[in-house]
């Protein structure tokens, strides 16, 4: 009775979670934040630097600036606004489904000082003379024009200046020449002139009115060329007060609503076909405990959706796409249980004693790794962009809810039917054939075997390490010929990315853009059937023909657009943040696998992450696809999913050194080491493969917008696992087998902390 019960509690548990997921994640992925590039619009990155040159930009005036954007967009009637200060004098601003940027990017930039002078640009009153809030929309009473009307705290100021202006007037005087015109400015900056404003036609002062008498009256009124709109765009910015800073544009993305929606439906539903794959694999390879392991994936993505939400983070692209690496990550600590178990089984244990050891050895193995990938995610989080940041929170909650699910959660679930004694006598549930079940009295040990073949690794180590430095020569020789070719995060200017409904040409896109006269360094048309195309500027384009640009297309070609512009300070910054980045990863990874392993460890798992990294380069040299800050993403990525691999290595070779009492010949080594490689090579291989496969879903089926970011991946994966299993591993066999020629080394059991000792 009680065996029978612990299965109904697997069921009871299975069918709660369920129940839950069923009514629940629809609502949760509703509310789910969504990043600009998955709905639209446009985020900015500002330089903050004070008007008064004296005073010093502070944490107080970057939030004051802050309280007076949010302001103005709540005016906007935006409600997906989030404005973040960066660093000591930065101000991001990003809202999502905005339906005209140009307006919003208006309201925001304006730094909406308003100033009353005359023809000679001599300051007579400013806004602090203004009621707050009192600025509106009306119309002219004779003319019926839109104007904006003000209100002024005290007439008297009013009434001086109106009256010394009057005193000048003079009837048939040419407009320009007139000395009694009150010419009211929005931002006059010192070097503007009114005298030479007004030949243009597009004047940057709001309004000039010539004053022919004395005005005692608190009401002013503002006449121009206003439409409605832009009447009330102008009162809605004075109302939301001037900034106390001046604000450069350093960064800028726009996507247009459509490009977003594409973007969105393409990589749900690469992300679905992705894991769905990956859950039928891992059930065909592992079969009662791949169910296992496909129940708990499924909680997982549940729970890091909820959490993703809780936290109220905002969901990318780059986000999406690490939810679906990690289920591929997750994958890991099952397999390595999974694999530990069978070992177990074919010794001749039974499916309890197994499934108890297996679970106990794997999980040091399984805690070294995912903290050595938590270390690289780290560090990207904080030397990344927003995009990165946001791609970092993901993997790091990824990790974190897969070790907690993959753990306790398959324990737990497979724990209740292990010990039901349901699988006494069925070891070919979790893939184990009973001829390969040794007798448990047989003390001979069996050399292991992977996918039921024995290989000796080690003896190929030489083709291995010369199959290496062969790619790392071709690959230098690439970067010296053909170098990268570097986005505009590294190198500023512009981007323009279009998608259209139907085929595009390159030539009727040069031609548009010549009528536009901004012509392109590059056009190279992308997507199925050439429905999309990159456009790629050497230069900042003016904030003024962004619109002109995103217009044209939607005109002419039906496209949609995504357009960024990277100033060359933040380009300068991407690529130091960048070295930064890898730099401390590896510096982090060092120290981790010295303590927790030695020194000998460390410094060849470095040399495998680094040839991990340069293969990558190699392949972005070679192709020339567009290296931009999402590259680095990736590559910081693969450096902990890599290391993820190799730890597990490190581990297994540990462990088996410290069942040996003394190692006196470097043969002897070597078998250990080759043992190690094959114990694992399964299991890497299957990982590699499930993650892969969420790797090549977003490649065939996601978004173009992120195809770069998955190439990279598949390819770090593939030297990630290569590395692992045939460099790391031997660079440390021929290394630390140096030491036997001058005497036996000696692998005490000592904490499992340590690592071998001389």
């Amino acid at each position: 009775m009680k065996n029978r019960g612990r299965i109904v509690a697997f069921f009871l548990i299975v069918l709660l979670f369920a129940g839950t997921i069923g009514t629940t994640v629809t609502g949760i992925t509703k509310d789910t934040n969504l990043g600009l590039d998955l709905q639209g619009g446009f985020e900015i990155l500002y330089k903050v630097e004070p008007v008064d040159e004296d005073e010093e930009t502070d944490r107080a005036l970057l939030e004051s600036t802050v309280r007076i954007l949010n302001d103005r967009v709540n005016r906007l009637g935006i409600s997906e606004a989030n404005i973040d200060i960066e660093g000591d004098d930065r101000i991001r601003v990003q809202l999502a489904g905005v339906e005209n940027p140009e307006e919003a990017r208006e309201l925001l930039s304006t730094s909406a000082r308003i100033s009353f002078r005359n023809v000679n640009d001599e300051k007579l009153m400013d806004g602090n003379n203004l009621v707050e809030g009192a600025a509106k929309q009306d119309f002219h009473q004779r003319s019926n024009e839109p104007i904006v009307t003000l209100k002024l705290k005290d007439s008297s100021k009013f009434r001086d200046i109106t009256s010394k202006l009057s005193s000048k007037y003079q009837r048939g005087i040419p407009f320009p020449q007139r000395k009694d015109l009150l010419v009211i400015w929005m931002d006059y900056q010192k070097g503007d002139s009114f005298q030479e404003e007004v030949k243009k036609e597009d004047p940057k002062y709001v309004s000039a009115a010539g004053v022919k008498e004395t005005l005692n009256t608190t009401n002013v009124m503002i006449e121009g060329n206003f439409t409605v709109e832009s009447a009330q765009r102008l009162a809605d910015i004075i109302n939301a007060g001037s900034l106390p800073v001046n604000m450069e544009e350093l960064y800028s993305n726009t996507v247009g609503a459509q490009f977003g929606e594409q973007a969105l439906d393409k990589t749900v539903f690469a992300g679905i076909v992705g894991i769905s794959i990956i859950f039928l694999f891992i059930m065909a390879v592992y079969r009662f405990p791949g169910v296992i392991a496909a129940i708990n994936l499924s909680i997982y993505i549940y729970l890091i959706l909820l959490v993703f939400n809780l936290m109220n983070g905002v969901l990318t692209l780059q986000g999406i796409a690490a939810l679906i690496l990690g289920v591929g990550m997750a994958v890991d600590a099952n397999v390595i249980t999974f694999e530990r178990i069978k070992e177990e089984l074919r010794e001749g244990k039974s499916i309890f004693a197994s499934f108890k050891a297996g679970s106990k050895n794997s999980l040091r193995a399984i805690v070294d790794a995912n903290i050595t990938t938590l270390l690289a995610a780290a560090v990207l989080f904080s030397f990344g962009t927003s995009s990165v940041k946001g791609f970092a929170t993901m993997l790091i909650l990824s990790i974190v809810v897969s070790f907690l699910t993959a753990v306790y959660g398959t324990r737990l679930l497979m724990g209740l039917w292990v010990r039901s004694r349901f699988l006494k006598n069925r070891p070919g549930w979790f893939g184990v054939k009973q001829k390969d079940i040794k007798d448990i009295a047989d003390t001979t040990e069996r050399e292991p075997k992977a996918f039921n073949r024995e290989l000796n690794v080690v003896q190929h180590r030489k083709k291995f390490f010369i199959a290496s430095a062969t790619m790392v020569i071709l690959g230098a020789v690439s970067l010296g010929i053909f170098q990268l070719n570097p986005g505009i995060d590294f190198t500023a200017g512009s981007r323009v990315q279009l998608a259209a409904d139907n085929s595009l040409s390159a030539e009727e896109i040069e031609n548009g853009l010549d009528e536009l006269n901004l012509p392109a360094k590059s056009v190279v048309l992308t997507g199925n059937n050439n429905k999309g195309a990159v456009l790629r500027y050497d230069k900042v384009i003016d904030e003024d023909r962004i619109a002109d640009v995103q217009a044209y297309f939607k005109k002419n070609f039906d496209a949609d657009t995504s357009v960024s512009v990277v100033s060359p300070i933040v380009g300068e910054e991407l690529v130091k943040n960048a070295i930064y980045a890898v730099a401390i990863a590896s510096i982090g990874i060092v120290l981790y696998v010295t303590l927790r392993f030695e020194l000998f460890f460390a410094i060849t798992a470095i040399i495998a992450l680094i040839h991990d990294a340069f293969f990558i380069l190699a392949i972005f040299s070679l192709t020339q696809i567009e290296f931009d800050v999402t590259i680095v993403a990736a590559i910081l990525t693969i450096i902990g999913y890599s290391i993820n691999d190799t730890i597990v290595t490190f581990d297994r070779i540990r462990e088996n050194l410290r069942k040996e009492k003394r190692i006196r010949t470097f043969k002897e080594l070597a078998k250990v080491v080759n043992r190690s490689l094959v114990q694992t090579l399964t299991r890497s291989v299957n990982t590699t493969i499930t993650t892969l496969i969420a790797v090549l879903a977003f490649l065939f089926l996601g978004a173009q917008s992120i195809a770069g970011f998955a190439i990279a991946l598949a390819v770090g994966l593939l030297a990630g696992t290569y590395s692992s299993l045939f460099l790391a591993s031997q660079l440390w066999l021929v290394w630390r087998g140096k030491n036997i020629k001058d005497k036996p080394v000696e692998f005490a059991k000592k904490k499992r902390t340590e690592g071998p000792q001389v």
